[in-house]
């Protein structure tokens, strides 16, 4: 059975002012490109398919692409397989697999052969068995969502604890009782070939510049010193950077699909293919690479010689994702105008930001008089600048709310 380890898709999300679903829906597509010319079984999406910023009509949009991407994929009988992460709605999710179960009841019943040709989505831990198309074995795959109470808490247990560190340690032991349960469950085979999926971060591994939107006092870190004796696989989600844990080849995290912030600038993005047979896994995984969005910083501190280079060095630009940081000098330079040329230069800046250097620093209110404007028409240029990509109802929406504000200080 060869399986297509992936995560961290957090389809319908944005970077600042830039929607990344163009980008997002691309790297999904090369996904079931590889599913194809892999031959492969099995996608296994180790968690945050979605993202918390995606709009109810993006997600309706995003899991119709979906459809049509891994269409071919499973009416040839190949088989997706995922589970929530820390990014994915509960309610959402939740929703979603009470639906699914409509057409296949079976997941959720611990232990059950799920039929191929289907995507399953795991919203608690739980776990399946598939059967190999060609060798007909079973193979075992234990689903362990993301710990939090609402997945992992049994009774009363989520009214037990006094502050987020005493959360966490109790998370923590819930996700390890409920992985202990599923491998003493009668239907867990400890003999049979068994994969374990887990959206979680195991203690260990690498993090890199900075998790994604979580800090590390946030987050739930895992014990997984057992984790390579007890499954032919371990495929992880949660960390971005690709990376295997220690000697263990086989316990790894795939990373995600697509750069989502300046922390992953350097990442080479990729998915991980590993075959398990009837004995367990048939030599070590492998790494197939997956192009990624450049995004970067740029610095302007001279706007007069730094233009003209930027042109020149960034006629190619167009599709990176840019993190703008703009020094100019009043009577010198004129900030609308350099602003307008770097738009040019990186259309998909994403954030930016501006400081005035001369003798009297930055200053947004000014004198009244030629050539100054109002702290209130500051603010609205502001804003009319970083909003000029949004929907034109919602820009008009904050400039309303911030019209409203300066008239209470101006009274």
């Amino acid at each position: 059975m060869k399986i297509l380890h992936t995560a961290d898709w957090h389809l319908g999300d944005r970077l600042g002012r830039i929607d990344r679903t163009a980008d997002l829906r691309v790297a999904v597509e090369r996904v079931a490109a590889l599913c194809k010319t892999e031959r492969v079984d099995v996608l296994l999406v180790a968690g945050d398919l979605f993202s918390e910023l995606a709009r109810p009509d993006s997600l309706r949009e995003t899991i119709r692409h979906w459809q049509e991407a891994f269409r071919e994929f499973l009416e040839g009988g190949g088989t997706v397989l995922t589970l929530t992460g820390n990014h994915d709605n509960e309610n959402f999710c939740q929703t979603l697999v009470s639906a699914m179960s409509l057409a296949a009841p079976t997941l959720g019943h611990m232990g059950e052969t799920v039929p191929p040709g289907r995507l399953y989505l795991a919203a608690d831990p739980t776990f399946v068995r598939l059967e190999d198309r060609l060798g007909g074995f079973p193979v075992q795959f234990v689903l362990m969502p993301y710990p939090t109470p609402g997945r992992y808490f049994k009774g009363d247990a989520a009214l037990k604890y006094g502050s987020p560190e005493e959360k966490n340690k109790l998370l923590v032991a819930a996700w390890a009782d409920a992985l202990r349960e599923i491998r003493a469950h009668p239907k867990y085979d400890p003999k049979a070939p068994a994969v374990l999926s887990a959206h979680v971060h195991v203690h260990g591994s690498s993090v890199g510049p900075s998790l994604f939107r979580i800090t590390e006092e946030e987050d739930v870190v895992v014990e997984g010193a057992d984790l390579p004796e007890q499954f032919d696989y371990v495929a992880l989600g949660h960390i971005h950077k690709p990376q295997w844990l220690g000697a263990a080849k086989h316990v790894r995290y795939s990373g995600s699909i697509e750069r989502m912030d300046l922390g992953e600038a350097g990442d080479q993005k990729g998915v991980v293919i590993v075959e398990i047979g009837p004995d367990g896994r048939n030599g070590d995984p492998g790494v197939l690479s997956l192009p990624a969005t450049p995004i970067y910083e740029v610095s302007v501190s001279n706007p007069a010689t730094d233009l003209p280079r930027l042109k020149a060095e960034y006629q190619n630009a167009q599709d990176d994702l840019v993190n703008l940081h703009i020094r100019y000098t009043a009577g010198v330079d004129q900030l609308e105008d350099v602003l307008r040329e770097l738009e040019r230069v990186f259309p998909r800046w994403y954030a930016r930001d501006w400081q005035e250097t001369g003798a009297l620093g930055p200053s947004l209110a000014g004198t009244e008089g030629a050539g100054t404007k109002s702290f209130g028409e500051t603010v609205r240029d502001y804003l009319g600048q970083e909003l000029i990509q949004h929907d034109e109802k919602e820009r008009e929406a904050i400039l309303n709310l911030a019209d409203g504000f300066l008239r209470d200080l101006d009274s």
